[in-house]
């Protein structure tokens, strides 16, 4: 965390925004979202303050708004900043309409979606997030990149059982993921990604130099035509609604939206929590299929990992912890992996 908020520091971000994107990163490696943690995003990070991509220091603001929703232009903000900025504009529009809804242009990478939806949970809200990620996927039986990878998260309080946070890209996988699995040498596996002519690659095998991802789902017979519909509702809601384009005719950067809803303007809260945990514990307690031990919920998993990585810390790829005493050498900051 330290030489994280150390390097955004070098590129000019303010103390308390270099914390806080710190946080929405090691939010991610201690939930064990590695794609979404250091390990991959602080390299895209520091190439796009270098490109002039991401502006350390923006002037972001409301350009619309309506009651209960609005517009912001992030002004090339980093998203990690911005996106949770983003996110309490919703939640303080639901404390008092109900809803809260906010877009966002111009704006860059906010990190897991996950984080900014969770933010609803201490208010008793549930939170919805999601932001164009690259236009690398393929549409349903297409063989050009049309459509972002484009997450999606929604997070609903519990009172007991831990709370349901279900954060996915609509492509087949994330991105990132293929990008570490390039980088480590680790074979894709099917339904991932498709050949440079659009043929899904449906055997495990390396991953080749030249490949577009898939939509989730993989091929239109197991569902890929959902998961297509899912990633252009995306763009849909947060670059075109925002004002910022849609797929590759995306002007300015990364768009977000954000909704927060006020549980307690649709019915109680603690009769919410009641049926969350009595539903999220009978999830937990189905019979498993053969050959499996449990049966899980979307955040479950994750808060296990939790606990886990803060009593014993982050595992990390020793190539991860070079690349960090690289950077800290060339920016000439303290090395403290040593």
């Amino acid at each position: 965390r330290s030489t994280v908020e150390d390097i955004f520091r070098k590129y000019r971000m303010s103390d308390e925004d270099a914390a806080l994107a710190a946080d929405v990163l090691m939010y991610a490696d201690i939930r064990g979202v590695e794609s979404h943690g250091v390990s991959n995003m602080m390299r895209a990070y520091v190439s796009g303050f270098q490109e002039g991509r991401i502006n350390p220091n923006p002037d972001w603001k409301i350009v619309r708004q309506a009651a209960a929703v609005c517009t912001i232009d992030s002004d090339q903000g980093h998203g990690l900043v911005v996106g949770p900025a983003a996110m309490n504009e919703a939640i303080e529009r639901a404390e008092k309409y109900g809803i809260g809804s906010v877009s966002v242009t111009n704006g860059a990478h906010f990190g897991a979606a996950g984080y900014h939806a969770r933010m609803a949970l201490e208010h008793d809200m549930i939170g919805i997030a999601m932001t164009t990620g690259g236009v690398t996927v393929v549409p349903t039986n297409g063989a050009e990149r049309m459509v972002g990878l484009n997450p999606i998260a929604i997070a609903a309080p519990t009172r007991n059982e831990p709370p349901f946070i279900f954060d996915a890209s609509m492509s087949s996988v994330a991105g990132n993921k293929i990008v570490l699995a390039k980088r480590l040498g680790v074979n894709v596996l099917p339904g991932w990604i498709a050949e440079s002519d659009g043929t899904p690659i449906m055997e495990e095998q390396p991953i080749p130099d030249d490949y577009m991802i898939l939509p989730l789902g993989g091929t239109r017979e197991i569902g890929s035509h959902k998961g297509y519909s899912l990633a252009v509702m995306i763009e849909i809601l947060s670059g075109v609604l925002s004002g910022g384009g849609a797929g590759p005719f995306r002007r300015g950067g990364a768009s977000h939206h954000f909704v927060a809803y006020k549980i307690d303007a649709f019915m109680d809260v603690d009769l919410f929590k009641d049926d969350m945990d009595a539903y999220m514990k009978a999830l937990q307690e189905t019979t498993p299929a053969p050959g499996h031990d449990r049966v899980v919920y979307a955040g479950l998993p994750e808060h296990e990992e939790e606990i886990e990585r803060l009593e014993h810390g982050i595992p990390y790829h020793p190539e991860v912890i070079e690349w960090f005493q690289s950077i800290t050498a060339e920016l000439e900051l303290t090395d403290r992996f040593g």
